[in-house]
Formats: structure tokens, sequence, C-alpha cells
């Protein structure tokens, strides 16, 4: 009886057959479901990521503080303690120009609004006619009916929400420093689960190059965002706005820069209310918005592109259609959130086989 030779194809395993594809229909619900539990536990969600990301930039700054023989729990209690004592005095200089342009605000906004009435008179005095002569034309009685609406403002709405604010903020504040003592060790034990170590490998480089490539971005935009505050604040003294009202505005101009395209637009805005507030001279009223877009376009296009280069950069597009969606989803948060979270999808995929297309796709 012959035995068949078996050939060294044979021999070869198949490959696996590919994965099925899930349906569109199946696909779309799932990120539906996905959004709506986004949007619906963002009160949960905010404080971790924030203080996750808080975590993230300050690694590099304890590792380095290890490299000096100081502990890990010491050094993440002396940045923490630093932190909130830098952000605890800016914060004691702006709240007294804070509550004064709260207080003088509505004050302020009528005295502009009636210098915008006073320039737009003729046009509206030419609109009036010419609504009147087509209503006198279609039989219509001149006089309109004008409906009242009040709106009682609830005070229980202002005492709950303090206390979930204060709360919130307390437990980013913990999480911040317990991501920083514990994060290292959670994240070598969330490593451990994979069954091989090629996995265990590469899931370790992905999130290497996520905290080294994050922590120096946001680093960057941070200190860059810082400088472009002090100028202004500088800009804004000689035009010669008090220094305390500088800071402010200084400090408003740094957080605005870091949501990219809506924060200049919401700067500009804010920049003519406050140069129509401060000065009388219309041409002066526009110097703070106008020192304020110049600063900025400086920045947006020569400065930041020049040290952080090509690796970060993202698609416009990708990034307004990412802050209408964050923006839509967590309010402001989510707009200082989507670049850091774009900088990470676009790490993740550049590291994974077969992604390489959707990397391309955010650049």
């Amino acid at each position: 009886m012959s035995v068949p030779a078996v050939s060294l194809d044979d021999t070869v395993t198949a490959p696996p057959p590919p994965r099925p594809r899930a349906p569109m229909s199946l696909v779309v619900l799932a990120t539906l479901a996905v959004g709506f539990t986004l949007w619906a536990a963002q009160e949960v969600i905010l404080p971790v990521l924030l203080a996750m990301f808080l975590a993230l930039v300050c690694n590099p700054i304890l590792r380095l503080l290890g490299k000096l023989w100081i502990p890990r729990f010491l050094g993440a209690v002396l940045v923490l303690g630093v932190g909130l004592s830098g952000a605890a005095a800016l914060g004691v200089q702006l709240v007294g120009p804070a509550m004064e342009w709260a207080q003088e605000a509505p004050q302020q906004l009528r005295k502009v609004a009636r210098q915008v009435q006073d320039l737009t008179k003729p046009v509206q005095q030419a609109n009036q006619a010419a609504e009147n002569f087509a209503r006198v034309a279609g039989g219509e009685s001149s006089r309109r009916v004008q409906i009242v609406r009040t709106q009682l403002d609830d005070p229980y709405k202002v005492l709950t929400r303090a206390p979930r604010l204060a709360a919130s903020v307390l437990a980013m504040v913990l999480l911040t420093l317990f991501f920083m003592i514990y994060g290292q060790n959670l994240q070598k034990h969330a490593i451990a689960l994979f069954p091989s170590r090629q996995q265990q490998r590469f899931t370790t480089d992905i999130l290497r190059s996520i905290e080294r490539e994050v922590s120096r971005y946001v680093l960057t935009i941070t200190v860059i965002n810082a400088l472009v505050g002090l100028v202004f604040s500088g800009v804004l003294l000689l035009l010669g706005i008090s220094l305390q009202e500088a800071l402010l505005w200084g400090t408003v101009a740094a957080l605005l820069n870091f949501a990219p395209y809506v924060g200049p637009l919401i700067g500009v805005a804010l920049m003519l209310l406050m140069g129509f507030v401060e000065f009388s001279d219309p041409l002066k009223a526009l110097l703070p918005a106008a020192c304020y877009l110049a600063l900025h376009t400086i920045e947006g296009q020569v400065v930041t592109p020049i040290v952080l280069g090509r690796r970060m950069a993202i698609s416009p597009l990708i990034l307004i259609l990412s802050l209408l969606v964050f923006g839509w989803l967590w309010g402001m948060i989510g707009l200082l959130l989507a670049v850091p979270l774009l900088v990470c999808v676009k790490l993740v995929l550049a590291r994974l086989d077969g992604m390489h297309g959707w990397a391309r796709l955010l650049e």
C-alpha cells in the first residue's frame, strides 16, 4: 500500500479566515450609543479625562524628580501643590477685576448698544419706512401685537449647582494625584492582562509614544499660550489699561488660545467689547482686537508650526469637525480636550497595522 507524498505546501497552516464585517446599521447604532453615553455621563467622564491628561503631562516632571532621588509620592504632591498654588495666586489677582467686569457688564453693554444703534440709526429708519410702506400697501394695520415673556430665575439651581461643581473640581484634583502616584502600576497590571509578550510590548510602546508626544505637545502649547497672554498683557499696558485688567485679559487670551479657531473668534469679540468700553475714540477702541488678532496670527502661522513641526499637524477640516462634536458633547471643556484627543487617536492609528491611511487622513 503506497503512502501519498506530502508536500511542504500541505504542511503550512492556512491563514485564518478574515473577520466578518459588522453591518453599517450596527456601526451607526453603536456610534450613536457611544455618543449618547459620553454626553449623559459627562459629569463622571470629564473629571477622569482631565485628571488623566494632567497626570500624563506631569509624568516627565515626575521622572525627572525621580532621578533626583525624590520619591514619586512626594514628587506628585510637590508638583500638584505648586500647580494649585500658582492657580490660586493668579486667581486672587484676577478675581477683583473679573467681579468688577461682571457687575458693570450690563451697563457697559447698554452703552455699547447705544453707540452701535446711533451708528446704524439711518439704516434702521430706512428699514422702518420700507416696512410701513409695505404694510399700508397690503392693507395691514400699523399696530403690532407685542407678546411679553417673563422668566423667573430659580435660586435653587444656583445653590445645587455650586456644590456639584466644587465636588467635580475636588474629584479631578484627587484623581490627578492618584493617577500620578499609582498610574504606572495600574498601567503595568493592565498590560499584563494581554496573553502574549508581543501584544504587551506593542501596547507598552504605544502608551509610551502617547505619553511622550502628548506631554510634549501640551507642555509646548501651554508655554506658547502663556507667552501669548504675557505679550498681550504688555500690549494692553502700553495702551493704558491697568495692570490687573491687563493680566485678566491676557489670561483670557491664553485660555482661549487652547481652542483653535473657536477660541480666537470669541477672543476677538471680547477684545472689541473691551475696547469700546475702555476707550471713547472708535479707532483706539479697535486697537486691542487688532493687536490680539495680529498676535494670534503670528503665533498660529509662524511660532507653533516651527516649534512643533509637521508631526502634530492635523487637518483644519477634521479639527473643526472635532471641535463641533466635542463642544456639543462637553461644552468649553470639550473644546479644550479636542486637540489632545485627536493627537492620541492619530498616534494610535499610526502604530496599528492597516491604519496608516486613517492616520494620514487626519493630517
